[in-house]
């Protein structure tokens, strides 16, 4: 029997202890389809590696007490490398996501529970494949609401907090009922109904000042869901009301890395003859969707609706002033 077919039957069978009966080892030697002697060498091994497995004669039957880590899992190689791959990079304290450096430490876990040539074989190519990943807010002071969002989320609590507010131009009070914690455009929003306004909003956990868990309950609408939510929005930002049909024609320069790119759900792409695209999407407002045009220059140009272009002209002439020269007296 090969290493691979072994280990994977201790990991089956520490899963089976760990079910929270009592298991004697014909009904362990039935379900891992080996002799009982097979069993009794394999809970020694198991038990050998400082593993507490207990006997209880009465019932004759082996069990593992309740433990704080999660059952182990049959994991391909493909499954391993790539759960390693996405631990270590969300994990890095540098390019990763906010928060989540206990991820780093299940890649590492995750490669020294694997037999040796497996490890050496993942370790080569988790060193040859890395993922880029944007800039981050470092939210540095955030962790605290953060932490205290989920245990609101979980518990269904409702959530204090005093905020830094860039909509309302000064810092607020509201209660609020998280719906959603959301990682997007290099950080982390919290969404749910604010008291004072009313309504759902997004909230930057960046912003926060202060944040209670309080003891009032509150349940998330059976309807409520992030696509609902923002619509249509080019990502965050939803002007309801304010649906257009958007055109913007692309210079061939940069027409192929506009066309293979999945920027919208809602966008085509036209080729035309002279090497150009004319890129279409709906989006709910203007705004958003015009700082990516500006960031593509004399390369694009908006072609619909008027409102956009007029937009986009306004951003031009304010560059423009930007740069001028004063005049001599």
């Amino acid at each position: 029997m090969s290493v691979i077919s072994k280990i994977r039957r201790l990991l089956q069978l520490l899963e089976r202890l760990q079910s929270g009966r009592i298991h004697n080892t014909k009904e362990l030697a039935d379900f891992l389809k080996v002799s009982r002697r097979t069993i009794f060498r394999d809970i020694k091994t198991l038990q050998d590696s400082g593993i507490s497995i207990h006997y209880e004669a009465s019932q004759r039957g082996y069990w593992i007490s309740e433990s704080p880590y999660l059952p182990p899992t049959d994991l391909t190689l493909e499954e391993t490398l790539s759960l390693v791959l996405l631990s270590q990079e969300l994990g890095n304290s540098k390019r990763g996501i906010p928060f989540f450096d206990k991820a780093g430490e299940a890649s590492l876990k995750l490669r020294s529970n694997l037999p040796n040539h497996l490890s050496s074989y993942v370790g080569e190519l988790s060193t040859g494949v890395k993922m880029g990943t944007e800039p981050k807010s470092t939210l540095d002071d955030s962790r605290s609401h953060y932490d205290r969002a989920l245990e609101a989320i979980a518990d269904k609590r409702k959530l204090r907090i005093r905020y830094d507010s860039l909509y309302d131009q000064k810092e607020i009070s509201t209660l609020i009922s998280p719906y959603r914690i959301f990682f997007k455009r290099r950080s982390w929003y919290l969404i749910g109904r604010s008291s004072i306004h009313r309504a759902v909003r997004t909230f930057h956990l960046g912003r926060v000042r202060e944040s209670t868990l309080t003891d009032d309950k509150f349940v998330v609408p059976k309807r409520f869901n992030l696509e609902q939510y923002f619509g249509k929005a080019w990502n965050m930002v939803r002007e309801r009301g304010n649906r257009k049909q958007v055109t913007v024609r692309f210079a061939p320069l940069v027409a192929r890395n506009v066309a293979e790119v999945a920027w919208h759900s809602t966008q085509t792409v036209i080729w035309n003859d002279d090497g150009t695209i004319d890129f279409h999407v709906t989006v709910d407002g203007i705004h958003e969707i015009s700082w990516w045009i500006l960031g593509y220059g004399d390369k694009a140009k908006v072609l619909d609706p008027p409102e956009l272009v007029e937009l986009i002209q306004s951003h031009i002439r304010n560059m423009s002033a930007n740069y001028e020269q004063p005049k001599g007296d």
